[in-house]
């Protein structure tokens, strides 16, 4: 059963009883409605972690820490003003505390998933939020078509079963509604799964488009990557600078991953 957790703001677009009903519609509509998986991105080996107790326990104290740095939030903060819209309903799925969105910009709602209470009470963001273990459970009990964005912000890495995820994603959006995933070099190592803790950034992010992919009905996956300039200004010279770029040591910034894909079509905005 769905437990849901009012934030402070009055909560009246979307009601209790209305998600109620939701959950008690003919299950064959539902699954008709949710995205088609039309293969899958990972082996059984591929899903494992090493640290095998239920995420609910490892995620039961809060972390009121910001897991990526000044600009890695900067870069995502912008990439949300120039993607979502104001007035949109968005879905902040594997949320926490902070969910990055420009304070300027006003929503008509955001709902926060996560694993911690404590934490997404604290979301200033969030109109109201529900704890579920996506790990046990796939089902994410919104309506369909309900959502003009959902975001994932450097959490899809613990995703076991993320072909079912996307799918429930693709389901939860309105036509046109986009999925925005976004991600750094950081993690949880014993709870990431083998195929993220083995890979390479690149084909971390490969990883992520194939995810897309697995899904019927999402458009082509885009790429944003901003990654951390070397060491020394263009113009330092010194051997030193010239010493560090050579060896590959770069500062300590956070590399930016983005995966940004469509229900059924990409809009055009004026």
């Amino acid at each position: 059963m769905l437990t849901l957790h009012p934030n402070l703001k009055p909560w009246r677009p979307y009601s209790v009883a209305k998600i109620t009903n939701t959950l008690n519609e003919d299950k064959q509509t539902k699954q008709s409605s949710a995205g088609k998986i039309k293969r899958l991105a990972l082996t059984q080996e591929g899903r494992t972690k090493l640290n095998t107790y239920p995420d609910r326990d490892f995620y039961a104290y809060p972390r009121f820490v910001t897991h990526v740095d000044d600009g890695f939030i900067s870069t995502l903060t912008n990439l949300y003003r120039e993607r979502l819209r104001p007035g949109w309903e968005i879905l902040d799925l594997m949320s926490s505390w902070v969910s990055h969105l420009p304070e300027e910009v006003k929503y008509r709602r955001v709902v926060g998933h996560g694993l911690n209470a404590q934490e997404l009470a604290k979301n200033p963001r969030l109109d109201y939020f529900f704890v579920k273990d996506l790990n046990r459970d796939q089902q994410i009990e919104l309506e369909t078509c309900s959502f003009d964005a959902v975001l994932c912000t450097v959490s899809v890495q613990y995703l076991q079963q993320p072909e079912k995820v996307f799918a429930e994603v693709f389901r939860v959006l309105r036509p046109g509604g986009l999925f925005i995933v976004s991600f750094s070099n950081r993690l949880f190592y014993e709870k990431a799964v083998s195929v993220w803790r083995d890979g390479t950034a690149y084909s971390r992010v490969q990883l992520v488009v194939q995810y897309f992919q697995c899904v019927e009905g999402f458009t082509q996956a885009e790429i944003i990557r901003k990654l951390p300039a070397a060491t020394g200004s263009p113009e330092d010279k010194s051997p030193f600078s010239w010493m560090t770029k050579l060896l590959g040591f770069f500062s300590g910034s956070d590399p930016f991953y983005a995966v940004i894909a469509y229900k059924n079509f990409k809009p055009i905005y004026e």
